[in-house]
C-alpha cells in the first residue's frame, strides 16, 4: 500500500534538512560521551536535538503563520541549548576544540536558516494581510 504524501511537507524544507543533519551529528557526539554522562549531558543533547527538528515539523503543520513562527522560536531555543552543551563538552574535554568549533559552525548555519525562515513567514503573513 502506497501512502500519498501532501504536495508540500516539512521534509522538503531546507531548514528541516539542515536541522536533521545537525541532529545526526549531535547524536553521534552524544553517543561518544562517557557513561557518567548517560543521564545528564547525553540525555540533554538528544532531547534538545530532537526538539529542534520536532518544532520545525510541528510548526509547519500549523495553520497560522504566527503559530509556525512560535515553534521556530522554540527550535531556535533548543539550538542555543545545544551550543551551550558543546561548550560543556569542550570544558570537560569530552571533545576537541576542532570538533566543537565545527559543530558550532553548523549550529550557526542552522540558526541563520531558522531566522531566514522566520523572516520569510513574517513577510508572507504581512503580504497576505494586504
Amino acid at each position: 500500500m502506497v501512502v500519498e504524501r501532501p504536495l508540500y511537507n516539512f521534509e522538503e524544507l531546507e531548514v528541516y534538512k539542515v536541522a536533521r543533519e545537525f541532529r545526526k551529528k549531535m547524536y553521534s557526539i552524544a553517543n561518544q560521551l562517557p557513561a557518567v554522562e548517560k543521564f545528564n549531558l547525553v540525555s540533554q543533547i538528544k532531547r534538545a536535538s530532537v526538539s529542534v527538528t520536532n518544532n520545525i515539523a510541528e510548526g509547519h503543520g500549523r495553520f497560522h503563520y504566527q503559530e509556525n513562527i512560535q515553534f521556530l522560536r522554540q527550535a531556535r531555543g533548543s539550538l542555543e541549548e545545544l551550543i551551550d552543551d558543546l561548550n560543556v563538552c569542550l570544558d570537560e574535554k569530552y571533545c576537541s576544540e576542532e570538533i566543537t568549533a565545527s559543530l558550532k559552525e553548523d549550529a550557526f548555519v542552522l540558526l541563520k536558516k531558522i531566522n531566514s525562515y522566520v523572516a520569510y513567514l513574517r513577510a508572507k503573513k504581512k503580504q497576505d494581510e494586504i
